[in-house]
């Protein structure tokens, strides 16, 4: 089963600027269809990357206080696919390092959400503050060690 995280970005830059951003080395980065941006990063990080530029967007998930709902406009959308060859433990570990790259390379309100369903991370007035620590964080240990707090 692949899973699906989205890390949402209340940015105006372009989906290139965001790429450009990207840690640990910088991707081949493919164009897709209009302004995404695709990079295949299976088979060395286990995790697939699209990445776009767009206005007027909506998140909800869950979060530890309930229903969390956010309208960031403009935004840049992030999407990792882990379902690569690489233990889904290290997938994840490799895609929080780069969460945590993106959100240390520049100052928007964020949020990370897995599968459209559980909150993560969200990041608002510079102030990170990690969700579903039972649900997700303690199952993905080394991920955890990523991001402090």
């Amino acid at each position: 089963m692949s899973l699906d995280y989205t890390l949402t970005l209340a940015s105006g830059a372009t989906a290139a600027q965001i790429a450009a951003r990207m840690p640990p080395e910088q991707p081949e980065w493919t164009p897709g269809t209009g302004s995404v941006l695709t990079a295949d990063l299976y088979q060395t990080l286990g995790i697939d990357i699209s990445l776009w530029a767009d206005r007027h967007g909506y998140v909800d998930a869950m979060s530890d206080e309930g229903l969390f709902e956010w309208e960031p406009d403009p935004l840049v959308t992030v999407i990792f696919n882990l379902d690569g060859p690489i233990d889904r433990e290290q997938a994840a570990a490799n895609m929080i390092k780069i969460v945590h790259g993106l959100l240390e390379s520049g100052p928007e309100d964020a949020t990370l959400v897995i599968n459209g369903d559980l909150l993560l991370v969200a990041r608002f007035d510079g102030k990170i503050a990690k969700h579903n620590r039972e649900r997700w964080w303690s199952a993905y240990p080394a991920a955890d060690r990523v991001i402090p707090g």
